[in-house]
């Protein structure tokens, strides 16, 4: 055990329950997009672990981008601005398009998102999601593949970090209080 898994309060989705949720979205994905080109963005930092893995359980030619965003002003206030700090490198016209995103909480850095993607007129824009937080969605979002739906609680693991730490983590799962330096 590595010394900074003591922080780990309780693993709230295992290691092997991701790996089965993730080749079953991707063989969801594979049939729905069978004989397109797919184009998965990941939005950086968090959803790197989870395009990884979902990538090698669809069976079609992809092509990888991402985009690195941050939210504007406050920490604490959610707004839905959203700052682009790293755009894609590809042309989405007419492309078939999948976001990739570790975790979707209020929905407003990724309506955000969508609404910008969808400017650039690709053929289809979708979205596949590891973990949705129950219950506290602020706007109406589509999100076509769903991992899991996870109480109101904050996770790390599997991508997912606190101050940069415990992204690592092959399991997703909640800090213990002293974590939080409290």
């Amino acid at each position: 055990m590595e010394p900074f898994t003591e922080d780990i309060e309780e693993v709230l989705i295992s290691e092997e329950e991701i790996g089965s949720k993730l080749a079953e979205m991707g063989a969801a994905i594979t049939a729905d997009y069978a004989g397109r080109d797919l184009l998965l963005v990941g939005v950086l930092k968090g959803a790197f672990v989870v395009m990884a893995d979902l990538a090698r359980h669809i069976a079609l030619p992809l092509q990888f981008d991402f985009m690195a965003v941050s939210s504007y002003g406050a920490a604490t206030k959610t707004s839905g601005v959203v700052r682009i700090l790293k755009d894609l490198d590809h042309d989405l016209k007419d492309r078939d398009v999948l976001v990739v995103e570790d975790i979707v909480d209020s929905g407003l850095t990724l309506k955000y998102l969508l609404k910008n993607l969808a400017g650039r007129k690709p053929a289809s824009l979708e979205v596949a999601a590891l973990l949705r937080k129950e219950g506290i969605q602020q706007v109406e979002l589509d999100v076509r593949y769903i991992g899991f739906d996870i109480p109101n609680e904050f996770v790390v693991g599997y991508g997912l970090d606190f101050a940069e730490k415990y992204r690592n983590l092959p399991y997703i799962g909640t800090l213990k209080p002293a974590a939080y330096g409290g």
